[in-house]
C-alpha cells in the first residue's frame, strides 16, 4: 500500500460518520450470512434417540426421524410430541419461524402485532416480519454487491479501452453506449422476465447490463487524461506492451473515480431491487422482500408495523451507505484532498 493510500485511508477513518457506518453495515452483513441460526423453524441442534442431529445444515427426512413420509422432517411437530420431551432435547434459534413460515396458531387473523414470539409482528399471511426483513437484508446485500462487482468490472474495462485507443474507436463506442443506454430498463425487465422468468440471476445480468454506464464516461476520461502523462509515453518509449500499459500504469492511478462510485452503485442496487420487488417485476413470491413488504404495508396501513420496520430498515441501510460513499469520495477524491492540504 503506497503512502498516498495509507494517508487517505486515515484520512476516511477520520470522517466517524463514514467509518463507524462501515463498521456497521460489514458486522450486519456478516451477522445475515447467519440469518438461518438467528431466524429458522428448525432447531440448530437436534437429539433424539441417542443421535444428534443438525437441521439448519442438513437434510433429514422424516422417516430418519421417525415420521410416517420421507419429505423433511417436522421438526416442530416431533420436538411438540410426547415422546420427544422423554427421548430428546432440541436448541431453537433465538426466533423459532423461518420467513416463509405462516403462523396461524393464533385466534385473530394475521396480521398479528409485535409479540415475544414475533418481535416485529406477523405480515398479512402470517410470516415473521423480522425473519422476512433479515433474509431480504441478506439479499439485497448480496444482489447489491455483486452488481456493484459486475458494473464497477465492465465500467473499467470499457472505459478504459475508450480513454485509451481515442479516435474512431471512442467515438464509435460512445455512439453505441448512447444508444444502448436508451433502452428502456423497465420494458427489458418485463420481457426478459416473461421469457426466463423472475430470479436473483435475471434480475442481475439485466441490471449489470445497465448500471456500468454511468462509471465508463469516469473511467475513460481518467484515461484519456493519464495516457497522455510523461511516464506513459516513457513506457510506450521503453516497448513496454498495450495491455502491461492499460493494467499496470494506467489503472492503478485511475481507482479514485472507482473507489468514489462504487458506494453508491451498491446504493442504486438496493434501491432498484426494493422497487423492482414493490412493483411485482423482482424476485419471486414468497422469497423475503424488503419491497414485497412496503406493498404490504401499503395494503395494511391499519397494522403500522409491517411499514414503519421496513422503512426504518430500508433507510438506515441507505444512510449508512450513504455515508460510506461521502466519506470515499471526501477521503479519496483529490479535489477534496488537495483542498485539505
Amino acid at each position: 500500500m503506497s503512502d498516498l493510500t495509507k494517508d487517505r485511508w486515515r484520512k476516511f477513518k477520520k470522517i466517524r460518520r463514514a467509518f463507524y457506518s462501515l463498521i456497521l453495515l460489514s458486522v450486519l452483513f456478516f451477522i445475515s450470512l447467519f440469518s438461518e441460526l438467528i431466524a429458522n423453524s428448525k432447531p440448530i441442534v437436534l437429539h433424539y434417540r441417542g443421535q444428534t442431529y443438525f437441521p439448519t445444515m442438513f437434510f433429514y427426512s422424516g422417516k430418519e426421524l421417525g415420521q410416517p413420509y420421507g419429505t423433511e422432517a417436522d421438526y416442530r411437530g416431533l420436538t411438540r410430541s410426547e415422546g420427544f420431551t422423554r427421548a430428546g432435547w432440541a436448541v431453537y434459534p433465538p426466533l423459532a419461524f423461518d420467513p416463509l413460515e405462516a403462523d396461524l396458531e393464533g385466534m385473530d387473523p394475521p396480521p398479528h402485532p409485535p409479540s415475544a414470539q414475533h418481535w416485529l409482528g406477523t405480515d398479512s399471511l402470517g410470516r415473521d416480519v423480522f425473519a422476512r426483513l433479515l433474509y431480504g437484508f441478506r439479499i439485497c446485500m448480496l444482489f447489491s454487491l455483486c452488481l456493484t462487482v459486475v458494473s464497477g468490472f465492465l465500467g473499467v474495462l470499457v472505459g478504459g479501452i475508450q480513454g485509451y485507443l481515442g479516435g474512431r474507436t471512442d467515438i464509435l463506442m460512445q455512439r453505441l453506449i448512447e444508444v444502448w443506454s436508451a433502452l428502456p430498463f423497465l420494458y427489458v425487465v418485463i420481457l426478459l422476465g416473461s421469457i426466463y422468468g423472475q430470479n436473483f440471476w435475471m434480475l442481475l445480468i439485466v441490471m449489470s447490463l445497465f448500471s456500468w454506464v454511468g462509471l465508463s464516461y469516469y473511467m475513460r476520461g481518467e484515461f484519456f487524461k493519464l495516457r497522455g502523462q510523461t511516464y506513459i509515453r516513457a513506457a510506450r518509449a521503453s516497448g513496454l506492451g498495450s495491455f502491461r500499459i492499460f493494467f499496470g500504469q494506467i489503472l492503478p492511478n485511475a481507482l479514485t473515480p472507482l473507489i468514489t462510485i462504487l458506494p453508491f452503485t451498491l446504493i442504486a442496487g438496493i434501491s432498484s431491487l426494493t422497487a423492482l420487488d414493490f412493483l411485482g417485476f423482482g424476485l419471486p413470491p414468497p422469497t423475503p422482500s424488503w419491497g414485497e413488504l412496503l406493498q404490504q404495508g401499503l395494503d395494511n396501513l391499519d397494522f403500522p408495523w409491517i411499514a414503519v420496520s421496513t422503512v426504518a430498515a430500508l433507510f438506515l441501510t441507505l444512510l449508512m451507505a450513504t455515508f460510506i460513499g461521502e466519506g470515499a469520495r471526501e477521503a479519496f477524491d483529490p479535489k477534496f484532498h488537495d483542498k485539505d492540504s
